[in-house]
């Protein structure tokens, strides 16, 4: 099946990149490019594309609330959003990342990560670059205040707790289902019971669990 993507971007040397690179896979199709949020907004809900792929900065209406608007928790029936920018700040992540976004990429992340980023969004997973995670869990743990961490609903299972190491080492679903030799499949139904257990809503929250109790460090 091939993906259908719109990319928003106000700068057009960007855009062109970015459609360049995705139109040279072979189950990937750039079928709308937006010069700002707003416009972004109107064409995702008219083409109804497969996943959305939007700059942070762009005029009208910015990265974070166009992702709100398509992906947020209010949304009906919501298109998968992966964010990519320059700006490596914790709010624009965590923002994002809470306004539903699928992805958070730097733009200096490479065609390759770009790519499973897309695909990951289109079937239901986030990837969030590994440099980012482990940033926020050297920030984290330079801050010195460390709340207890939040209990498990139930014990973890030990197959949960080797994704859990791998999710704080920021691999992907694939990479994880090929390093633990299980399908893809199982290791969605192992991150959504680790989500449900200790209260994380993407997998930033995950590695900051993992850290906070001791089971990785940063």
């Amino acid at each position: 099946m091939t993906l259908r993507v719109l990319i928003a971007d106000d700068q057009d040397i960007i855009r062109t990149g970015l459609a360049t690179i995705l139109n040279g896979q072979p189950d990937i199709e750039v079928i709308g490019q937006a010069v700002d949020g707003r416009d972004a907004v109107e064409l995702a809900r008219r083409l109804r594309p497969d996943v959305c792929l939007f700059d942070i900065r762009m005029p009208h209406l910015d990265g974070v609330e166009a992702t709100r608007l398509l992906a947020g928790p209010d949304v009906e029936d919501p298109i998968p959003v992966v964010v990519i920018t320059t700006f490596d700040t914790d709010a624009y992540v965590t923002g994002a990342l809470r306004a539903g976004a699928k992805g958070f990429l730097l733009k200096d992340a490479g065609p390759q990560l770009l790519v499973q980023a897309i695909h990951a969004a289109a079937e239901g997973d986030a990837l969030i670059a590994p440099a980012i995670t482990t940033r926020l869990l050297e920030k984290f743990a330079a801050s010195g205040n460390h709340p207890d961490p939040v209990q498990p609903l139930s014990p973890l299972t030990e197959r949960e707790e080797e994704v859990l190491i791998t999710v704080a080492k920021g691999r992907t679903n694939a990479e994880i289902a090929d390093e633990l030799h299980v399908s893809l499949s199982t290791v969605k139904f192992h991150l959504a019971s680790l989500m449900t257990k200790i209260g994380a809503r993407n997998r930033v929250e995950i590695a900051i669990w993992a850290y906070e109790t001791r089971r990785v460090r940063p």
